[in-house]
């Protein structure tokens, strides 16, 4: 997921970027393990909106299942036929959504995983291993470095962060909208 970025940490640490440029490829690895951070975050989030679409579905699932119990048991065929209609999709909907399911956990734990390696890696670069100083000398920080504070970078984050929970907010109000239409249409 995220080869060009572990490539260049992979570098970072073997020593294979040059000491003038170690400095520059460090704050560029920490931005971009920034923006790696929320793409972990939004694998999250998918995993969680598939979650409640799993509910929900299950939920449509036994009415439809409880129309066609009440349908055959006063013999209305057309309503308990169409009620097992609805039961049936209901049900290829909940299998379609488990996979995806499966599928997104599967996929966010990886993630997960290799960002914290890679984080792992950039701090041990940030300490100085593969720049060819002895492991003796005291650790780096960010200000031995020359990086400079990221506070403007960090309110970015902070604006996208609270713009994908917006997002997510508004798709969860609006799938529960449409829940309640179909609801009261009788589906």
């Amino acid at each position: 997921m995220f080869e060009s970025l572990k490539q260049t940490i992979q570098d970072l640490v073997g020593g294979r970027i040059a000491p003038a440029d170690r400095r520059a490829v460090i704050a560029e690895m920490k931005r971009a393990l920034a923006l790696a951070k929320l793409g972990v975050e939004d694998l999250a989030q998918s995993a969680e909106v598939t979650r409640a679409r799993l509910k929900d579905e299950r939920e449509q699932q036994a009415t439809a299942a409880r129309r066609r119990a009440l349908a055959e048991g006063i013999n209305d065929t057309e309503t308990a036929t169409l009620a097992a209609k609805y039961e049936a999709q209901h049900a290829e909907r909940i299998a379609v959504l488990e996979r995806k399911l499966d599928v997104q956990e599967a996929e966010h734990g990886l993630a997960e995983r290799e960002y914290d390696e890679m984080l792992k890696q950039l701090k041990q670069a940030s300490l100085g291993v593969g720049s060819g100083l002895s492991e003796a000398n005291r650790p780096l920080s960010d200000a031995d470095l020359g990086l400079p504070d990221d506070a403007p970078l960090r309110r970015d984050l902070d604006a996208l962060g609270r713009q994908a929970k917006r997002q997510e907010r508004d798709a969860q109000a609006d799938a529960a909208l449409e829940a309640l239409k179909r609801k009261m249409r009788g589906e």
